[in-house]
């Protein structure tokens, strides 16, 4: 019982354990900041019901399941490797910028399976939640230019383009040294 009080009272204290001292934020890097904590949930969450909109299976679900994962595996590997100070002093978790890389993760995936249509509102967005990080002062351009290429990077690994229109398939091979060719046509 006494070890489950600990560790609630340490979850809560946690914030306050920091490296330096960090100056209190403005009115408007507050704003930026919740904006951008807000789009690191909203995100990957309208990317991951984007696989539920445009039904095809669970390959959508599946292909941003992996780049999602990918991104966070790395750029919490990468954190710790670096050991990079934040800009503000507050802890050495800087580099790369994991709100980024899973913003960007996120758009790039929409971009790549659905295309620029709506992609360039994605990375719009992306973009911002770069932009409110350095706002923030939580990181520098070189975190944020990371975080978005491992973002994009993990998702372009992984996402194969969603295509609607390719109901007609045509197939060749051999059976038994004979040639073959086959059609395919999905309903």
């Amino acid at each position: 019982m006494y070890g489950f009080r600990a560790l609630v009272a340490l979850l809560f204290l946690s914030p306050l354990l920091t490296y330096g001292q960090v100056e209190p934020l403005t009115s408007s890097q507050k704003t930026h900041k919740i904006a951008g904590d807000v789009l690191l949930g909203a995100m990957p969450a309208l990317a991951l019901s984007s696989t539920f909109i445009w039904k095809d299976g669970q390959k959508g679900t599946y292909q941003f399941s992996k780049a999602l994962a990918g991104t966070i595996a790395l750029t919490s590997g990468l954190k710790l490797a670096i050991n990079k100070e934040r800009p503000n002093g507050e802890n050495n978790n800087s580099f790369p910028s994991g709100h980024t890389s899973v913003a960007f993760a996120s758009a790039a995936f929409v971009q790549k399976r659905y295309g620029w249509e709506f992609g360039i509102p994605a990375y719009l967005l992306a973009g911002y939640v770069g932009y409110t990080r350095i706002e923030s002062n939580k990181h520098d351009c070189v975190d944020v230019l990371a975080g978005a290429a491992i973002g994009v990077g993990m998702s372009y690994l992984f996402t194969k383009r969603y295509d609607e229109k390719k109901k007609l398939g045509i197939s060749s091979g051999f059976i038994e040294n004979i040639p073959t060719i086959g059609l395919t046509y999905k309903f």
